[in-house]
């Protein structure tokens, strides 16, 4: 095993180097070993002002703050306020989606693991008000049911935007409020923004996007999503240490570093625990818990959760065996291989545990009869459609709707490949990632229901309500 020191030296030297490689304007990290913390910074928070990282400057988190939105529920669970096993309706009498039987039916529990089954790329702005969450879920009462509340696994972030909710009526107060006064000032926090108006104070970091691909990266248009999305992963922002901070209580089985309780002893561990499996997609983890992402390998288990933002990309990874916690926070560039290089250094200096390894397309990819794949598959973000040409190749079309049309989104085709059973996966990188196609159940003809990237997307024209 290394040494703290070694690989805080090697990260000093490496990481200005590994920002040039990848094209990442700027980087924040810190570890955690054993309740040891080190941390460090390169680069530029914005290419526009020139503003260089320093350990204390802020990164965007985006979906690493489900994490935080879960443990807040949880917390209402240890106080016995909430169930996780009894349905939202309870706590939310309000809660509306187009199949009124699966709303009467979805539980705390679902939305916590991404089973409650509707659909859940719903980014509508509802304003900077306090009751901009309020005003978020009463406008999902036309959102459809992909599929009866826990069957699958589908992301879903709207879900989280319902929890956070939850939060404000058990609390009789906003999120934010919620996150200082339950989370980031019992941590013990110092460097945590809930929002811009906040961010501000700090050395903040700007997202860098690419208008066009090859372009090159530049400062985004806007610095944050909407705030009724903020339970989702919308606008906390922190430096890496903060974060460490969290990813420590929970090793620490609950308690903060003075020794608060944060947690009851085994609320932590609980929310770790496998709840669904995943498609194997090898992007995201193999299963999920009570919020968070879950890699069950051979050589151990690994849990944390990734986030993405206008610009901004954060990783968490912990090794709960190992008295391990690694972040990683980006404002731009190709910031997964950025954490594969870093993230995988740590991971294999400080544990048995390294990542897996990333899907790639066959190098001789067999010539396959596509039809059970073809058709279109439509979310309220984007259509995809699937196509085979007269030389057998298989093709993807994307073409942007709604948030991501408004967000700059353009239409592109992508040619696929066979990748495994029911599985293909492009023979381009996006962002130094393949993105494996799952394609899952029967529509009743002999075609795939959905196309999973995570999501559970359903076929165009068949029933969903």
């Amino acid at each position: 095993m290394g040494d703290l020191d070694d690989i805080r030296v090697w990260l000093q030297e490496q990481l200005p180097l590994l920002l040039e490689k990848h094209d990442v304007p700027a980087a924040g990290w810190a570890i955690a070993l054993r309740g040891e913390v080190v941390d460090g910074a390169a680069g530029l928070l914005s290419k526009a002002t020139g503003v260089e990282a320093t350990t204390d400057a802020v990164f965007q988190i985006g979906s690493i703050t489900k994490l935080w939105t879960s443990t807040l529920v949880l917390q209402l669970v240890d106080e016995g306020t909430v169930e996780l096993d009894r349905p939202v309706r309870e706590y939310l009498p309000e809660f509306r989606i187009a199949d009124e039987a699966a709303a009467a039916r979805i539980t705390v529990r679902q939305l916590l693991d991404h089973t409650a089954g509707f659909e859940g790329d719903i980014f509508t702005d509802t304003g900077l008000g306090d009751d901009c969450l309020e005003k978020f879920v009463a406008t999902l009462a036309d959102v459809p049911q992909l599929f009866p509340p826990g069957e699958q696994f589908s992301y879903n972030n709207a879900g989280y935007c319902v929890l956070g909710r939850l939060v404000e009526v058990q609390r009789q107060k906003t999120f934010d409020a919620a996150l200082r006064d339950h989370l980031i000032t019992p941590l013990g926090l110092t460097h945590t923004a809930t929002d811009a108006y906040e961010a501000i104070r700090y050395r903040a970091a700007m997202g860098h996007i690419e208008l066009e691909r090859g372009a090159g990266y530049e400062p985004a248009p806007m610095w944050a999503m909407a705030k009724s999305n903020s339970p989702a992963g919308a606008m906390l922002a922190m430096r890496p240490r903060d974060l460490i901070a969290f990813a420590q209580m929970h090793l620490d089985d609950g308690r903060a570093a003075d020794g608060t309780a944060v947690l009851k002893p085994g609320t932590a561990a609980a929310m770790h625990e496998k709840q669904v499996d995943l498609p194997d997609l090898g992007l995201m983890g193999t299963s999920w818990g009570l919020g968070f992402e879950r890699f069950d390998l051979p050589t151990g288990t690994l849990i944390g959760h990734d986030g993405n933002t206008v610009g901004q990309a954060a990783f968490l990874r912990i090794v709960p065996d190992a008295g391990l916690a690694v972040a990683l926070l980006t404002n731009g560039g190709d910031a997964m291989s950025l954490y594969r290089d870093v993230v995988g250094r740590v991971l294999t200096e400080f544990s048995p545990v390294s990542l897996p390894p990333m899907p790639t397309p066959p190098a001789d990819p067999p010539t396959i009869d596509a039809e059970r794949f073809l058709g279109t598959y439509s979310a309220q973000v984007f259509d995809l459609t699937v196509s085979q040409d007269d030389d057998r190749r298989i093709w993807i079309e994307q073409v942007p709707k709604g948030f991501f049309e408004e967000m700059g989104g353009r239409a592109e085709r992508t040619e696929l490949v066979h990748y495994r059973d029911d599985m293909l996966i492009p023979v381009e990188a996006d962002r130094g990632m393949y993105m494996p196609h799952a394609f899952l159940g029967d529509d009743g003809t002999g075609h795939a229901l959905y196309l999973h990237l995570g999501r559970a997307i359903r076929r165009a024209g068949t029933e969903a309500r």
